[in-house]
């Protein structure tokens, strides 16, 4: 969902280069220079106002966290919240989530997250799907062999599809939900502004968890 103009989040941005990046391009493969120390990093593509990836990294002080967002107006909220926090493992970066390959280097990723994604729902905006294959293999390329993917939706057409077609990349699932909040696993998730939303109206909210086949690879060989 596009967000109203913010005439105060360019300026925002603009004065705050110490936590959110314009030009990512200039920190691949060396991003864990803009961290406080050398953690394992995860990425958030779509982070929108960003509570999921700024409550991720206050809740996991052991790990570094990049919220990504084409959004100028999104981003200028993401950020406000992390003015105030400060929180030494967390960097945000405004800029077009297609161009990952170019932002990350190869293996520079231990996980990555997509959260309530534009389910662009027209046949023909397949291609624009954060789960289509062109996605998941710029996903493979930067991410680690032991790394992995998490997607949370309200939309189960859009959670069909990326079952389907993440299965047919070969990717394995570490595991599905189909009513995410009324599960086991609903302690210690941490919610989106639209995973509540959706939630609080008694919408079911889908999650996957997948690993790339290069993990299982890797686990042979060492066994």
């Amino acid at each position: 969902m596009r967000l109203r103009n913010k005439k105060w989040a360019r300026p925002l941005i603009e004065s705050n280069p110490q936590y959110i990046v314009t030009e990512p391009e200039k920190y691949r493969g060396k991003w864990q220079e803009r961290f406080a120390q050398k953690a394992p990093l995860y990425i958030e593509v779509g982070m929108g106002k960003g509570r999921f990836i700024t409550d991720m990294a206050a809740a996991h002080p052991d790990k570094n966290f990049i919220g990504i967002e084409i959004q100028t107006a999104a981003a200028g909220i993401a950020l406000k919240k992390q003015v105030a926090q400060k929180l030494p493992n967390l960097q945000l970066i405004l800029a077009n989530g297609a161009g990952l390959t170019t932002f990350f280097a190869d293996n520079e990723v231990a996980g990555i997250y997509l959260n309530f994604s534009d389910p662009w729902p027209k046949k023909k905006q397949a291609k624009r799907r954060l789960t289509y294959k062109s996605f998941l293999a710029q996903y493979e390329q930067v991410m680690a062999p032991t790394g992995h993917l998490e997607f949370k939706t309200d939309n189960m057409g859009l959670f069909e599809f990326s079952l389907q077609s993440l299965n047919n990349y070969g990717m394995k699932f570490n595991g599905i939900w189909l009513d995410l909040h009324n599960s086991p696993e609903a302690e210690g998730n941490i919610m989106t502004e639209y995973e509540e939303k959706f939630s609080q109206l008694g919408q079911p909210i889908y999650k996957l968890t997948a690993h790339f086949p290069k993990a299982d690879q890797l686990s042979s060989q060492v066994d």
